[in-house]
């Protein structure tokens, strides 16, 4: 955990007057919170999962056990979601096709990229932005990239009907704000993926929103698609927090919609990198994003889904053309106004903390707090 990390410095602006969604470990064991007006609340016992708290809203926060003001709650933060299916779009914006197309173009290799890069955004950066996925355009402009021989797999699911929805973790197996991520020990080219991930409840309906970083190994990936597993599912490779801002006053999807996403990385080298991923430049709208999630399948606790991110950082770190690349120490810091600020320090999924509380472990913790039983009820009822 980066050492100055602290939940006060790391709040959405407002959060004195937004409703949020949280996990926290007590002594006890984990246990979903619920904030409304500054406050904190321990919702265990009305709903022993976020899964459940999220699909009983509203609730009375009266109804849970008062832990204080939010910015002085001395409990370690989890990750916001339990037992949520973790899914993720990728490619949904113009850039980040183009970096997928060289990733596979380059086979992995940085060193290759530069040239590839200069090339395809000389053919297709201007199209590609401007083009509507599915539509007659986007077909024309397929058709014309495979002419030229430039079609890839990547700019299928940019510009075509279909959007790219894979599984990205599995539950319970996501860290939160002020936990390590870890990279895998043997990949030399990856990079943070920060992004803005909604959370829908079973019903299909888009509740609220966090931050994710959904960490990618482009030297894995660039080898194959098929290798996506790989790149993606890693111990400690999905961050996501540090709460759920839930959608009513002050917070709707049109603030999703033109949201900034701010994203810094200090090296322990003194290396910094910047840079901003702007919503309004998604190429498929969120609901459509959701839309697709749900076409031909069923959520029974709900999903998070992340959104895909403009960002792709190429600025060279080590030798010039070989771009970007994490180090071990370097703490990436993801963060817009209304959602707050998410905090990692990287290091190799080897090193990272052991995954080793997944659903049987937090069945027998809820059932030895007496917390099941009118779960069971409810759902027999």
């Amino acid at each position: 955990m980066p050492e100055d990390f602290s939940l006060r410095d790391n709040l959405p602006v407002d959060w004195r007057s937004g409703q949020f969604v949280g996990r926290v470990m007590t002594k006890d064991g984990p246990s979903p919170v619920l904030v409304s007006n500054g406050m904190a609340y321990d919702m265990a016992r009305v709903a022993p999962t976020v899964s459940h708290l999220i699909d009983s809203l509203p609730v009375d926060p009266a109804d849970g056990l008062a832990l204080g003001a939010l910015d002085a709650l001395d409990l370690p933060l989890l990750s916001p979601v339990d037992l949520q299916c973790v899914k993720a779009c990728g490619v949904t914006f113009a850039l980040s096709a183009i970096e997928r197309v060289i990733e596979e173009r380059a086979r992995g290799d940085a060193a290759a990229a530069a040239g590839i890069r200069t090339r395809l955004e000389e053919r297709v950066g201007g199209s590609i932005r401007a083009v509507v996925p599915g539509s007659p355009e986007a077909a024309a402009l397929k058709q014309a990239l495979i002419e030229d021989g430039l079609w890839s797999q990547y700019l299928e699911v940019a510009i075509g009907p279909d959007a790219e929805v894979f599984t990205k973790s599995p539950l319970l197996s996501t860290v939160g704000a002020g936990a390590d991520i870890g990279v895998r020990s043997d990949s030399t080219w990856n990079n943070p993926e920060p992004e803005i991930v909604l959370i829908v409840d079973s019903r299909g309906n888009p509740v609220g929103a966090t931050l994710g970083n959904d960490v990618n190994l482009r030297d894995f990936e660039g080898r194959s698609a098929l290798l996506l597993g790989k790149a993606k599912d890693n111990n400690a490779s999905c961050a996501l927090g540090p709460l759920i801002r839930l959608f009513g006053d002050g917070f709707t999807m049109d603030d999703v919609r033109a949201a900034d996403v701010a994203l810094t990385i200090d090296g322990p080298e003194g290396y910094r990198l910047e840079g901003v991923s702007n919503m309004t430049q998604i190429s498929r709208d969120p609901l459509d994003l959701v839309r697709q999630t749900l076409s031909e399948h069923q959520y029974p606790d709900g999903f998070a889904l992340f959104l895909g991110t403009l960002f792709a950082p190429v600025q060279d770190r080590d030798e010039p053309g070989r771009g970007f690349t994490h180090k071990v120490g370097d703490v990436v810091a993801i963060s817009t106004p209304k959602l707050g600020r998410l905090v990692n320090r990287v290091v190799t999924s080897k090193a990272a903390t052991p995954w080793t509380f997944g659903v049987g472990a937090l069945m027998a913790n809820l059932a030895a707090r007496g917390l099941l039983a009118a779960r069971a009820e409810e759902m027999t009822a």
